[in-house]
């Protein structure tokens, strides 16, 4: 394995394990926190949430992995090694589980959530019914992605022992 190639694996390892941390808080704590606020004061904070999550730090590395997880898997389909299959497995987990979830699932949910009053009971309803448990349980698959990501990753560089 070239110096340029561990490197941006060590990289690849680190990220997703991040990624699956900030996705491992919503699931665990922050959706349930936010589902237990009063009124429309959850779907509120979603809202702002949603918006705010466009930052540098976190969409860099959210939508960076994506190419950089395709560049993994080119690399090791042509010219890898004992690792490869490992390697190959992450970047297609990261992209199908991490960031073809969040396309397919989460940003429509988001939008959807976005485009209602927050004010109205019928939005009360969606959050607690519809968005909380199906975001909650999509968001729960990106974690799982992202920590199976990196876990591969990791055993990828490792092997052979």
């Amino acid at each position: 394995m070239s110096l340029w190639f561990t490197w941006l694996a060590v990289f690849s390892a680190v990220s997703y394990g991040i990624l699956a941390g900030v996705f491992l808080a919503f699931s665990d704590f922050i959706m349930r926190s936010l589902s237990q606020i009063s009124g429309s004061g959850g779907v509120e904070a979603m809202q702002v949430i949603n918006r705010e999550v466009f930052r540098i730090v976190f969409m860099v590395l959210f939508i960076g992995m994506a190419p950089i997880s395709l560049v993994l898997v080119v690399h090791e389909l042509m010219w890898g090694g004992s690792e490869a299959l490992l390697l190959v497995a992450a970047g297609a987990v990261y992209v199908v589980g991490c960031f073809g979830v969040t396309v397919t699932r989460n940003v429509p949910l988001n939008q959807a959530l976005d485009d209602m009053e927050t004010d109205s009971a019928s939005t009360v309803d969606y959050w607690t019914e519809t968005y909380v448990p199906r975001w909650t349980f999509w968001n729960s698959v990106r974690t799982c992605a992202c920590a199976l990501a990196s876990a591969l990753t990791v055993l990828g560089l490792a092997w052979p022992l």
